[in-house]
Order: C-alpha cells, then sequence, then structure tokens
C-alpha cells in the first residue's frame, strides 16, 4: 500500500478509536478480535499502530471500527478539523 501522510499524520481517527475503546473498557486485543469477526485481517500489533498514528486506516477498517465501538462515522472523524490549523 502506498503511504500516504497528511500534515504528519497517517490517520485522523487515532484519538477517537482509542477514546471510544477505553469507553467500552476493552484491550486492543478485543477489538482486534471484533474487528476479526466481521472479516478484517487486523491483530493488537496493527491497533495499537493506528492509536499511535503510525498506520493508515483503510475505509473498510473505519467502517468496521465503527460497528465494533458503536459508533457513527462522524464521531470518529469529529477532529477533523484540527488537521488544518
Amino acid at each position: 500500500m502506498k503511504q500516504i501522510i497528511f500534515n504528519n499524520n497517517k490517520n485522523i481517527v487515532s484519538e477517537k478509536i482509542k477514546e471510544y475503546r477505553k469507553k467500552l473498557k476493552i484491550t486492543q486485543g478485543d477489538l482486534a478480535a471484533r474487528m476479526q469477526t466481521l472479516g478484517v485481517n487486523i491483530d493488537q500489533q496493527a491497533i495499537s499502530r493506528i492509536e499511535k498514528n503510525l498506520r493508515q486506516v483503510t475505509d473498510y477498517e473505519l467502517a468496521c471500527f465503527c460497528r465494533c465501538l458503536d459508533v457513527t462515522p462522524n464521531e470518529l472523524l469529529i477532529n477533523f478539523n484540527k488537521y488544518f490549523d
């Protein structure tokens, strides 16, 4: 996959994924397992890299994160404007 960086970020949902995961009181491993039940090939280390903004998030992963965390895409993308400051 071609690496795309926007304002030194690999994704813009890292903070919100971590926030909502912690609200649900689940581990990165738990989240990875939930994602795997939806057919996403992802492990705990990949979740960690996403939360540290070291890995991109694909559109289908975003959709599955929303389902696993019981949030809307807008809730994960809410910080979007801060990346333009």
